[in-house]
């Protein structure tokens, strides 16, 4: 009887076990959460209770947007009793977290997943400041992540967290050469990804629009939450022969 009991009690337990992370997902500028559901959807078999957040990219400043997705997807997370919180972002969403942890602490902050990230501002920004309609197209928090001075950007510094970032290397968009320097993702340069203080930073065949749904990049964002690295290249030396 003793031995039924003990069995009950661990059958009991694990399910909460499973669950002792959280990832808060934040999508990027004129989405919806259900750009993230791919990620949503494969976060919960690999162990993890998940915030999808949705907020009005387009309608407020970035400092407004980032209290507020932010602030509901940590509460989600702590209402299921989590120890630990993630985050996977993509686009803005990651320069979100960057501005709310300069005057913020999360406690149970684990690992971050940058995903398209313009950490150092968006050269088509730039490009299109000028143009009559951006501003409403992109709103507050769009017109903010330019290179040049006053882009919010500037203010953010290293990061000090640790932090992953996934880039796109395919370009699909047919003007991109006019705006971007060097290879992109065909919205953020490559280059525009990196931040200092990040931790790993791995570039894959994406394009910005559609990354967050691809196979290997959920993968590999996974595999980093869960290691603190992404997953390494196949060492074909090792194989000749």
């Amino acid at each position: 009887m003793l031995k039924i009991f003990t069995l009950l009690s661990v059958l009991i337990v694990l399910p909460s076990s499973l669950v002792a992370e959280c990832v808060v997902l934040l999508h990027g500028l004129g989405r919806l959460s259900n750009s993230m559901s791919e990620l949503q959807t494969k976060l919960a078999p690999a162990g993890y209770s998940v915030a999808n957040i949705k907020y009005p990219s387009r309608s407020h400043t970035i400092e407004v947007l980032a209290t507020d997705a932010i602030g509901r997807g940590l509460a989600q997370c702590r209402s299921g009793g989590v120890g630990k919180i993630h985050f996977i972002t993509h686009s803005l969403g990651g320069i979100l977290l960057r501005y709310y942890l300069l005057e913020n602490t999360i406690d149970e902050l684990g690992r971050v997943v940058m995903l398209g990230p313009p950490n150092q501002g968006s050269e088509i920004v730039d490009g299109l400041l000028a143009v009559p309609g951006f501003g409403f197209i992109g709103g507050p928090a769009g017109v903010a992540l330019g290179t040049g001075e006053g882009s919010i950007i500037g203010s953010l510094g290293p990061v000090e967290f640790d932090l992953g970032v996934i880039a796109g290397s395919t370009n699909i968009n047919p003007l991109e050469f006019l705006f971007i320097a060097g290879p992109s993702d065909s919205i953020v340069s490559i280059e525009s990804t990196k931040v200092q203080g990040m931790n790993a930073h791995k570039v894959l065949p994406v394009t910005h629009t559609f990354m967050m749904r691809n196979n290997e990049v959920i993968e590999q964002a996974i595999h980093y939450l869960k290691t603190g690295s992404f997953i390494p290249e196949p060492d074909y030396e090792k194989h000749d022969g």
